[in-house]
């Protein structure tokens, strides 16, 4: 099997990331796929390139598949201890990870990780668009732009922890509503680590077929 590399690790998004999103919470997902088709498309080029020698596409991508809902549990137990103050960054985290995963994947099926579709299809992969080009054009900014309501508000600190709830119940929602139970202290860990898991599997399982096609 590949050696390990970043691929076994938990990385966290990049503070400019964090600047951007809780500029404007209703953007995060958009924000996230940009920043990991930057982060992650030549990452994922250069593993395939040294790791894939002697697999087949089917076989890589499912070793980037389950290497990644390893490390998504991981993640949800490590944040999770914390309740309603880690429930916004062990979300984020747990979108840079999943993001992580699809590039990994269309990578080891043979699909140019760099391509500006990728991070549209990710998009798409998670359900918040119909389809990647509708999500490209989101991303471009010609399709129908989300609320921006706090652009306008200066990041000071005691603006934080409302920022913080205000991102985790909006990606919540939007994402997937079984990520209430991880706002529970010490309750959040197991859940979130179980949770996290899942929902990685299912995103994973569809970015397999996806990337399979003919």
């Amino acid at each position: 099997m590949p050696a390990a590399t970043e691929i076994d690790q938990i990385t966290r998004p990049p503070k400019r990331l964090w600047d951007r999103i809780l500029a404007e919470p209703d953007r995060a997902p958009e924000y996230i796929a940009l920043a990991a088709a930057e982060r992650f498309g030549p990452q994922a080029a250069a593993w395939v390139r040294d790791a894939g020698a002697g697999h087949t596409p089917e076989e890589l991508a499912r070793v980037a598949f389950k290497k990644h809902v390893r490390v998504a549990r991981l993640e949800g137990g490590a944040l999770g201890v914390g309740g309603v103050i880690t429930a916004a960054p062990d979300i984020v985290a747990l979108l840079w990870i999943q993001s992580r995963m699809v590039f990994y994947i269309a990578a080891a099926y043979g699909y140019d990780p760099c391509h500006p579709m990728r991070p549209a299809e990710y998009l798409a992969l998670q359900g918040l668009y119909d389809t990647p080009a509708q999500a490209r054009e989101a991303l471009d900014g010609v399709g129908k732009r989300m609320a921006q309501a706090m652009a306008e508000r200066a990041l000071s600190q005691r603006h934080n922890d409302a920022l913080h709830l205000r991102l985790a119940k909006y990606i919540a929602r939007r994402l997937a509503r079984r990520y209430a139970g991880r706002l529970i202290p010490f309750i959040g860990a197991p859940i979130g680590a179980i949770q996290n898991g899942s929902v990685t599997k299912q995103l994973g399982e569809r970015a397999l077929k996806y990337y399979a096609r003919p």
